[in-house]
């Protein structure tokens, strides 16, 4: 048998199509997709011709295409039928019935040649039928692999040949891997920054593709005839991985013969010229959006049309399908030429919204017209610098990357414009090099000529020592990471450039970090550079830390992380040391597809590694990386942060810290900040702060001296600097040195008040007149595309397509009492300050958002695509009103029912097959991909729900009801996918209840108490329209209030003298307690024992401080029982109101703030508006400055439940010590079932087991009920002892050490705040004082010099505890 077939092969190896025959197949092709289990809804194409073939001379053949027809498809797969897109067939008649030639030579198609009014569209038609005839017939192999070309490109294809020995039939069966290309015809759409993972896809791949064709032939003398050829070509999508399936594309096609004419093929009278081979060529595919399909005639006219259909469906509120017609306006103006997108702008530049929506859309639109139109308007003066800015960030990053789009951006940086704008020639540059990467990721053989601006501004730079020139350049070239800037940028390395010798340390970091980009692609050309720089001891630190960050982007070997971890060993700097030794480690861990092959390694090179190294100090040089991968999935994420400190100083020199993403068989930088300090530690190394002999704490304390000096630092270098990274390209960066400090004081102290007056008056002045405003902002939030051409000609689409449009209408009126002057220009805040003002004000915001992922045929002429659709709408209206009575100290807030659309907010997510073509739109055919139930049909979830669940609030009358519906295909079987597929909604409505109507609610802060019983008297006139309740309310506030006012003078004596009667009583309980303390805490086996705490004596150890004040000495418990509470002798500090106003009474709460200065005393009481009996009090004592106390208690009169909380220093055993004491009277059931279950707890088994193990002993004790208490001392500065004391159990933690030492002295005073009195402080406290004469340097010199004071004392007990 198998020399039968070899010597077939042999004999018969060309197809034969012999001259002056015509051959006539019927030929069909068809593709359709959607998901692969059958019963589902699919949408798809056919296209369906008699094909006539005929030798025209010898190598060139004509074919044409007889009554050729075009079918669509959208339906449930297979039981609906293809149905004739009749319109679109006439449409396309003349050109599909043009005959083409091609060149035909040993089974291989050459040329292709076609008229020029013959559209691409059906030259690839053409093209599809030719891919069928491409045999390469090796006449010595029955069964051999090789690359072919196809409309793919280049691929790997299988033949094996064999013959039926009974027909003497060839049967050739031909396979082709379809993701194993060279030469890949494909186009991707917002992918280009975006890394191929070829880790993530080694065992599982997102996109696959493959075809098979099977050929039947017939052997003839001078070769074989092709008498029937089928393909079958499948592209299988999967955005996670899942075993029951992905989204599927399925091209089918079959060639037959019929018979074989001797009439000849007439060609077309028209020039033939020549249209490229079999690979797939590209149309109109990108400028049109896979979801919407439009049949532009007058762009400029269509254009100003959706404009006004989102100005009139949007002005009141936002409508759902508003982010719909954004899409559309954005296919529209990529159709559109210049001139059309000029006229557009001309026509609406004048309406607010109008302008601000074609800003919006202008960047996105991503054509050579719309950046062209953002860059001439800008410098015709017709865009602000930042609408300009704003345009131009989104407009250089999105545009389609190709010479005439960098040739258009380098004009820009050249501009003498842009030229005097730095902050905005620098956003230029960048988004430049990002677009040169664009354009080399799509031809990766681009020419190094379009980085020769940004080459000669380096050189230019570097001759006139111009430093941030020199950055900036390093960072555009970074930014493109073209391998030809390798040599540009290795002049600015130590060691390799004669150049670098005179550049700053920054210069050299900058040059380092440019390497990272040209690393991902040429991985072996930047790594050697960069393991020379790590290895350089002479290189600053820095420097050194940089190399080794981008050393280890290119993914050493082992053998190469072993030469690392030598050098690693033998480092002199403690710094470098520790930054590598920490990243080695932290990418041990590592489980993402792509660092496999360096964790490996990393593992290896910390074996060899001393373990001293892992001993670092927190404020070593650190790197951080931690990673999760999900490989069935096939996603993940990752975060790393570098901390590269200087010994020299405590401030970090950089801190940069990048999350990273996998989905989907690739991986991107997706966001990464980076801020550097290197300018700031130059001026600190001038201070003391630089002392390497000193330790931690001085060099914290000098280095806090130094920035209060921040303006002797010198002027002539930046500080610091920061920048961002978007997927993997630097967008924007700043340098922050003294002028911009310097400009940014001066216009906030000078330029501010001035300003902020002249605000002022303009917004009253406004307010006055009445303000409506409109807002819109229209985002195009992701666009993901990916087009693959298929066997039939047509291509097949993947997206991700979503947009989002936010919009709001707000309209404010304001009335002034007595009414404000109209000459404003003097004295404002005064006669504020004497105006009651009402303000009305109602808005209506709303947030528009949809998500569309489609697979199909997304053509030109006819879009048959299978989509998922998710919608989030959600509408908030809202209505307040606020009086603001400056002079009665009262402020009101009211907010008011408004008008609530049907739904508040609403989701909802469907699955559908749509099809629809050019010449027959309204025909468009939509149906769910989930079938109709049948009747009986039985799943694990309803095929079928509708529910409503509604509630309503209390109180408020309001009532909300959400609203699900969803309709699956789950009775189809127990796949996941069955129960995703369908029609899925949820929807919220709020609205009033069926109780009494909600008229309000309000919020009141009375201040200024000693006017608060005018306010009551006011507020109590009927005339103004408050309920009786109201009134009863409001008089007993006023009572209260004019009782305060009365007492608050007599209260002070009267409790100072209560309170010292009490002192002398309790100074001598706490002296006979003292003297109780005579053991000492000792541990045996597990069990221990300990003396009392002994308490402080209000004055101990303050020579210097005695106080006459004997409220001091005044226990929480004492103070209670002169004054349960102080609303009756003590007017508020303020009052806040709370309340609902409904139709039938009024319902809310009242906060009240007191104040016993005298007694060091603060209390909240919170009372019920209709209910005088319940109140929650928390009251808080300061009783001296060893002791305070909170007590909270609820109920009638807040006597129902009570919780008090004690803390007070002392003794322990001769330490000093603090003690916190939690007793609690009646509490919740809810309370006390909870700490019984922890009680129990902590007595199991497991928890006395865990409890020794961690050196904690715990013995059983029948201590107080209702007590917790807790003793911290510190027997050393540096060792405390936990004691704490439960109701059932006593454990303690004795000798615990701490991380530093504490400033606290045997005798319990901290010298730190031996000065601070608390209570002379609370005694003197002038709340409206402080505000007024707040004054912030003031302040911040305080909170340093305290600060510092602290860190001395720190500083003091460290050394005294290593003597």
């Amino acid at each position: 048998m198998r020399a039968i077939v070899l010597a077939l092969t042999v004999a018969f190896v060309v197809p034969d199509f012999g001259a002056g025959k015509t051959y006539v197949y019927n030929y069909e092709g068809q593709l359709l997709g959607g998901l692969p289990q059958e019963g589902l809804g699919k949408a798809g194409i056919k296209v369906s011709s008699k094909v006539l073939l005929r030798a025209e001379a010898q190598n060139t053949f004509v074919l044409k295409l007889a009554d050729p027809h075009i079918y669509e498809y959208a339906g449930i797969w297979p039981q609906d039928h293809f149905a004739p897109a009749s319109k679109l067939t006439a449409a396309l008649k003349a050109d599909l019935a043009t005959p083409i030639k091609f060149e035909y030579a040993n089974g291989a198609v050459g040329k292709v040649f076609a008229p020029a009014r013959v559209s691409a569209a059906a030259l690839n038609v053409h093209r599809g039928i030719l891919t069928i005839l491409q045999l390469n017939l090796k006449n010595t192999q029955n069964v051999y692999e090789m690359h072919e070309a196809g409309p793919h490109g280049v691929c790997k294809t299988h033949y094996m040949i064999t013959e039926d020995e009974k027909t003497h039939q060839i049967t050739v069966i031909k396979s082709k891997d379809l993701t194993n290309c060279h030469e890949r015809v494909i186009k991707d759409v917002g992918l280009a920054h975006a890394e191929k993972c070829a880790e993530c896809q080694q065992r599982l791949q997102s996109l696959t593709g493959t075809a098979t064709y099977n050929y039947t032939m017939k052997p003839t003398d001078a070769g074989v005839q092709v008498s029937e050829a089928t393909v079958d070509e499948l592209h299988q999508y999967s955005l996670f991985n899942t075993i029951t399936g992905a989204a599927q594309m399925r091209a089918k096609q079959t060639l037959r013969l019929m018979e074989v004419q001797g009439t000849p093929i007439a060609p077309e009278n028209a020039q033939y010229s020549a249209r490229g081979s079999l690979k797939y060529e590209f149309g109109a595919e990108l400028l049109q959006t896979p979801i919407q399909l439009l049949k532009i005639r007058n762009a400029v006219a269509q254009t100003a049309e959706v404009l006004q259909q989102l100005a009139a469906n949007n002005a009141d509120m936002i409508h759902e399908d508003a982010p719909l017609k954004f899409l559309q306006l954005v296919q529209l103006l990529r159709a559109a030429t210049f001139e059309n997108i000029q006229a557009i702008w001309n026509q609406h530049k004048t309406k607010p919204l109008h302008r601000q929506w074609i800003l919006d859309a202008a960047p996105v639109v991503s054509t050579h017209a719309a950046l062209r139109f953002i860059k001439e308007k800008f410098q015709a003066g017709e865009f602000s610098a930042p609408e300009f800015t704003r345009a131009l960030l989104l407009g250089l990053h999105l545009a389609t990357a190709d010479p005439e789009a960098i040739q258009q951006a380098a004009s820009l940086v050249q501009s003498p414009k842009i030229r005097a704008m730095p902050a905005l020639r620098e956003v230029i540059m960048l988004g430049y090099g990002s677009m040169v990467a664009k354009y080399c990721a799509e031809v990766p053989t681009c020419s190094a000529d379009h980085l020769k601006l940004v080459h000669d501004n380096a050189a230019e730079a570097i001759a006139k020592g111009k430093i941030s020139e020199i950055s900036l350049a390093l960072k555009v070239l970074g930014n493109a990471g073209h391998p030809a800037s390798l040599k540009p940028i290795m002049k600015l390395l130590p060691g390799f450039g004669s150049a670098a010798a005179a550049m700053p340390t920054r210069v050299h970091v900058d040059a380092i970090l440019a390497l990272r980009n040209i690393a991902k692609k040429e991985p072996k050309l930047v790594q050697p550079v960069a393991l020379q720089l790590f290895m350089d001891k002479n290189l600053h630190p820095e420097a050194r830390m940089v190399a080794c960050i981008v050393l280890f982007e290119t993914k050493p070997s082992v053998a190469l992380m072993s030469t690392v971890a030598g050098e690693i060993e033998k480092e002199p700097r403690n710094e470098v040391a520790s930054f590598a030794y920490s990243y080695i480690k932290s990418l041990t861990r590592s489980t993402a597809p792509d660092l496999v092959n360096i964790a490996a390694a990393a593992n290896v090179a910390v074996r060899i590694l001393s373990p001293k190294l892992d001993r670092q100090s927190y404020f070593s040089s650190t790197a951080y990386h931690l990673d999760l991968y999900v490989s069935p999935l096939m996603a993940g994420a990752a975060g790393t942060a570098f901390i590269i400190n200087d010994a020299a100083t405590i401030v970090p020199r950089a801190v940069v810290a990048k999350a990273r993403a996998y989905l989907a068989g690739a991986a991107s930088d997706v966001l990464e900040v980076g801020v550097r300090t290197e300018g700031l530690q130059k001026a600190l190394q001038r201070t003391p702060a630089a002392d390497e002999n000193a330790d931690r704490i001085t060099k914290i304390k000098h280095t806090l001296k130094a920035l209060m000096n921040w303006k002797a630092m010198p002027a002539s270098e930046p500080l610091g600097s920061i920048y961002f990274k978007a997927f993997g390209q630097e967008i924007a960066f700043t340098n922050i040195d003294k002028t911009f400090i310097d400009n940014a004081i001066e216009q906030a102290t000078q330029a501010a008040k001035p300003r902020a007056r002249q605000l002022l008056k303009e917004t009253v002045k406004a307010l006055q007149a009445g303000i409506s405003y409109q807002f819109a902002k229209l985002m195009l939030t992701a666009e993901f595309r990916r087009i693959v051409p298929t066997a039939v000609g047509v291509p097949m689409e993947l997206g991700v397509l979503s947009a989002a449009v936010t919009a709001a209408a707000v309209n404010v009126k304001a009335t002034a009492t007595p009414p404000l002057p109209e000459n404003l220009e003097t004295g404002i805040l005064d006669q504020l300050r004497k105006t009651d003002i009402e303000l009305q004000a109602e808005a209506r915001a709303g947030v528009a958002t949809q998500t569309l992922a489609v697979i199909g045929v997304n053509w030109p002429l006819i879009q048959a695509v299978v989509m998922a659709r998710g919608k989030i709408h959600t509408v908030a209206p809202f209505k307040v009103a606020a009086r603001a009575d400056f002079p009665r100290g009262n402020i009101k807030v009211q907010i008011l029912p408004a008008e609530a659309p049907d739904h508040v907010a609403a989701v909802s997510f469907d699955t559908v097959a749509v099809a629809r073509n050019m010449e027959d739109h309204p025909a468009e055919r939509e149906i769910s991909l989930a079938p109709a139930a049948p009747s009986g049909a039985q799943s694990l979830i309803p095929a079928s729900i509708q529910k409503s669940l509604c509630g309503k609030a209390p109180y408020f009358q309001v009532k909300g009801c959400i609203e699900v519906a969803s309709r699956n295909a789950g009775f189809m079987g127990y796949n996941p996918i069955y129960y995703v597929v369908g029609q899925h909604s949820a929807r919220i409505s709020v609205g009033r209840g069926d109780g009494p109507a909600l008229e309000r609610v309000e919020f009141e802060v009375h201040i200024a108490p000693e006017k608060a019983p005018e306010k009551s008297v006011r507020e109590t006139n009927p005339a103004s329209g408050e309920t009786q309740e109201e009134n009863i309310i409001l008089l007993k506030l006023r009572e209260y209030l004019e009782a305060g006012l009365k007492k608050s003078s007599s209260s002070s004596s009267s409790s100072n003298s209560t309170s010292s009667s009490r002192s002398s009583s309790r100074s001598s309980s706490r002296s006979s307690s003292s003297s109780q303390s005579s053991s000492s805490a000792r541990m045996s086996r597990g069990h221990f024992t300990h003396g009392p705490f002994e308490k402080f004596h209000k004055n101990q150890y303050l020579a210097t401080q005695i106080t006459s004040k004997a409220s001091s000495s005044s226990s929480i418990e004492a103070l209670q029982r002169q004054a349960k509470l102080l609303e009756d002798s003590i007017a508020p500090a303020f009052v806040i109101i709370a309340r609902v106003v409904r139709s039938d009474r009024k319902l809310g709460y009242q906060l009240a703030a007191y104040l016993d200065k005298p007694n060091s005393r603060a209390q909240l009481v919170l009372s019920s508006t209709s209910n005088d009996q319940w109140k929650l009090c928390a009251d808080g004592v300061l009783s001296s400055k060893h002791k305070a106390s909170a007590r909270v208690g609820w109920g009638s009169e807040c006597q129902d439940s009570s919780a008090t909380v004690k803390a007070e220093t002392g003794l322990h055993e001769s330490s000093p010590a603090a003690r916190f004491k939690l007793d609690w009277d009646k509490a919740p059931r809810l309370v006390t079932t909870a700490a019984m279950n922890a009680m129990r707890a902590c007595e199991s088994l497991p928890m006395q087991i865990a409890a020794r193990l961690a050196g904690i002993a715990v013995n059983r004790a029948e201590n107080k009920e209702n007590t917790i208490g807790i003793i911290v001392a510190l027997p050393t500065k540096r060792s405390a002892d936990i004691i704490v004391k439960a109701p059932r159990m006593t454990a303690a933690k004795l000798a615990m050490p701490l991380p530093f030492a504490l400033p606290v002295e045997k005798d319990g005073s901290i010298p730190a705040l031996q000065d601070l009195d608390i209570q002379d402080a609370i005694e003197k406290l002038d709340i409206c004082a402080v505000i007024q004469n707040f004054d912030a340097d003031a302040a911040v010199e305080r909170a340093i010099d305290a600060v510092t004071r602290v860190l001395n004392e720190f500083e003091k007990a460290q050394n005294e505890q290593e003597i």
